[in-house]
This record gives C-alpha cells, sequence and structure tokens, in this order.
C-alpha cells in the first residue's frame, strides 16, 4: 500500500489532499509512523523523530495515528487479496505476498491478475497500491517498492540480475546497518558486487549463513514460499509518553488507554485473550514486563485494565519514573470458544459486555475518539495545534480530569 497510513487519513478527510500529512506521536517523544508522499519531498521518513521531521516541514500536518481505522481498511484490502488467491502471506497491515500461480487459469497472467487488484483496491477502498511481480519473494519486494506510488513492475525470470545487480547491497531484504558495515569495509556497495564476491570471504565477513543467505540472494536464488499467515498469537499496544509519569494515577490512566484499546482490537478481529501482560519501561530505560493468565478468556477493556493495574501495582515501585507504557493480549481463541467455555462451566462469559459493544457501534459510526473513559478526556489538547495548517473546527465541551483514588482505579469509567 502506498502511504498507507497518511493514505486513510487523507481517505477520511479529503481537504488534506495535497498537503505534507504525517501520521505518528504528537508528542514530544513520537516518531513518524506514515508520511504522505508530498511530505517525503521533504526528506520526512517513516521512524524518524516528529521533532526532526517539524524541523524538516514546519507547515507538515500532523495527525494522531488511528490504529482501528488502519486495522479496518486493512481487512479490507487482504480480502480482496483473498478473492484471487487463497495464499495471502501479510507481513504488516500494509504489505502482502500473493503465489498467484495458481490463479492464472482463471484471472489471467500474473500482470492482469496485478492490474485487477489494483483496479479494485483503488474503486472500493479510495486507496492505491504498488505491485511488484517476480518469481522470487525477495525480488517482488524489491520491485514493488520500486514503482512507487501506485505502479506496477514485472521483474521476468530472465531479467532477474540485470534487475537486481546495480541496486545497492542495502535494498537486500536483511541488510541492515550492522551487516552493511562489513561488507561497505570489503568494498561491496552493490547486489552485483556482492553476487561476484567469493562466499568464503564473506563467510569471515558475515558468519555461515548470513554469507550463504545474502549471496544466494543476490545471484537470485530464494527457495522460501508464500506461506498463508497463521491468526494473530497476540495484540499489544504501547506509547512513549511526552513527560515521564510519576504517580500511579497517571500510570492507570495510560493502562486503560491501553487496555481500551487492546480490548477494541481483540473484539474486531473476533478473538479473546486468555493472558494479559504489561510492559514499563523507566526513565533509564530499563524495562520490566509482567503476564497474568486468566480463569476465562475475555475481551472486555475493564477486565484487560483491572488485570493490567493489578500488575503494575505488584511491581511495589517507589518513586517511579516511568516513560512507557504498554499492554498486551496473548494466548489468543476465537470469540466463540469461550463463550462454550463459560457454557461449559456453567458460569457467565466475560468475552462479550453489551457495553463494549455498545462502545464499538458508537465508534465506527461517529469515530474513535466518540466514546471514552473520562479519565481520558484531557483539558488541553496533547499537542497545541497539531492540525495548525487546517481550518479550526469548533471544540466539544471540555471535562477536567478527576483524580482518581486507589480503590476507584479498578473501575473504568
Amino acid at each position: 500500500m502506498d502511504a498507507f497510513f497518511a493514505s486513510v487519513e487523507i481517505r477520511a478527510r479529503p481537504e488534506l489532499r495535497g498537503l505534507p500529512v504525517v501520521v505518528g506521536g504528537t508528542e514530544g517523544r513520537g516518531v513518524v509512523a506514515a508520511a504522505s508522499y508530498e511530505a517525503r519531498r521533504f526528506g520526512v521518513r517513516s521512524a524518524m523523530s516528529m521533532g526532526q521531521a517539524m524541523r524538516l516541514c514546519p507547515q507538515m500536518v500532523v495527525i494522531a495515528p488511528s490504529r482501528a481505522a488502519y486495522t479496518e481498511a486493512s481487512a479490507a484490502v487482504m480480502k480482496i487479496f483473498s478473492e484471487f488467491t487463497p495464499l495471502v502471506e501479510p507481513l504488516s497491515l500494509d504489505e502482502a505476498f500473493l503465489d498467484v500461480s495458481g490463479a492464472v487459469q482463471l484471472f489471467g497472467r500474473p500482470a492482469e491478475i496485478a492490474r485487477q487488484i489494483r483496479y479494485r483496491v483503488e474503486r472500493e477502498q479510495q486507496l492505491t497500491c504498488s505491485v511488484g511481480i517476480a518469481p522470487l519473494k525477495s525480488v517482488a519486494k524489491l520491485a514493488s517498492g520500486s514503482c512507487k506510488p501506485n505502479g506496477l513492475r514485472v521483474v521476468s525470470r530472465d531479467g532477474l540480475l540485470d534487475f537486481l545487480h546495480p541496486l545497492p547491497v542495502t535494498a537486500l531484504w536483511g541488510v541492515g546497518g550492522k551487516t552493511a558495515e562489513p561488507l561497505r569495509r570489503l568494498g561491496i556497495c552493490s547486489v552485483g558486487e556482492l553476487a561476484a564476491t567469493p562466499i568464503d570471504t564473506l563467510r569471515r565477513a558475515l558468519g555461515n549463513a548470513s554469507a550463504a543467505h545474502l549471496h544466494a540472494l543476490a545471484n537470485g536464488q530464494d527457495d522460501r514460499v508464500v506461506q498463508a499467515r497463521e491468526p494473530e498469537k497476540s495484540i499489544s499496544t504501547d506509547r512513549t509518553l511526552l513527560h515521564d509519569l510519576l504517580t500511579e494515577t497517571e500510570v492507570a490512566r495510560e493502562l486503560l488507554r491501553a487496555s481500551g484499546e487492546v480490548a477494541g482490537r481483540l473484539r474486531q478481529a473476533g478473538r479473546v485473550a486468555r493472558t494479559v501482560g504489561i510492559k514499563i519501561r523507566f526513565a533509564d530505560f530499563a524495562t520490566v514486563t509482567r503476564v497474568r493468565t486468566l480463569a476465562e478468556p475475555t475481551d472486555s477493556a475493564a477486565a484487560v485494565y483491572s488485570t493490567a493495574l493489578d500488575l503494575y501495582r505488584a511491581l511495589n515501585l517507589d518513586q517511579p519514573r516511568i516513560r512507557l507504557v504498554g499492554v498486551k493480549a496473548e494466548n489468543l481463541r476465537p470469540n466463540g470458544e469461550a463463550t462454550q467455555l463459560a457454557f461449559d462451566l456453567g458460569g457467565p462469559s466475560s468475552g462479550s459486555p453489551s457495553a463494549d459493544r455498545t462502545i464499538d457501534a458508537l465508534a465506527a459510526r461517529f469515530g474513535a475518539s466518540a466514546v471514552r473513559p473520562a479519565s481520558l478526556l484531557r483539558s488541553k489538547p496533547a499537542v497545541p495545534d497539531a492540525r495548525r495548517n487546517l481550518p479550526a473546527s469548533p471544540e466539544p465541551d471540555r471535562v477536567r480530569d478527576n483524580k482518581l483514588s486507589p480503590a476507584e482505579h479498578k473501575r473504568p469509567s
């Protein structure tokens, strides 16, 4: 997908079209999750700090991520893929491999299949994607990147090495900064130079496994097949805060926000979790994680939050300074299994509380921020004028935060 998160936001707000739009953390320690192509012209890239991005492009429009909207759009796009072939291997929300070798008789040659997919994605989702076609997974990925945005590139088996060898060696899947440095010391800058280097020389620089793998890729050899992905085994979220959290009230509020997001994604995926965990990172970057297995699987925000808060309190921290808080749900299973388990044990199911379902319905109609726990409402925006380049819109009356007593923390508003 092309600038996926930014494109989904622009789809929801057409007045942003043509503007440099950046999606990411709107707080001081935030990073860029996605940038529109207009923002990329200024040098803004994913994983860049938001401060650096703002220096490069002061006029950019910054939007906080809408995870639910991206998940929904991703599911719709993946469904289109699955209508052409059952062999779909998602790499992330916005990228997937498709093996279309069995679909040629029904839909035509691979390039024709790609054209049909791109047409349907644009028509049905008002989003664009770029497609690379090749006999190898690694080359298909490179081909899709080379024709962005909204492009199509076919690399035939005969043209494989002509396509690969002029590329920088860092283009290969698995060559990051740590691997590129020893290759640079050997004078290897392109894929072609890597392909021509004796394997024994590479083994001395990279080790046996990496040398064999990269030498094969550089020579157009990749036997990995497309594997349909199993359902998610865990769902998690974490956030680095603008200011260190110093009190339990502040941490509880952040756990409540994260628990609501994780539980919402569980319900959207039709899954329930048997295990809940937390992740806490301190100001000195030391990190602790804790998990607990529940008596009954759940997708309830209240149950996830209660467990997360109990795990945090069990740490018995004395004057902590906390920079990141995360919540994770794992040991997932289909929602129907939780209902059956409760029935078998003669008890009520906590998998589908009506309040959560009502919130889901309201969020689907009015947006993810339409219904939130009162303690998550702020008297001021997290970042002054984060969307300063847009016309001002009327703000609803704000509710002032009320601090909760320890006992009240277990009851999300």
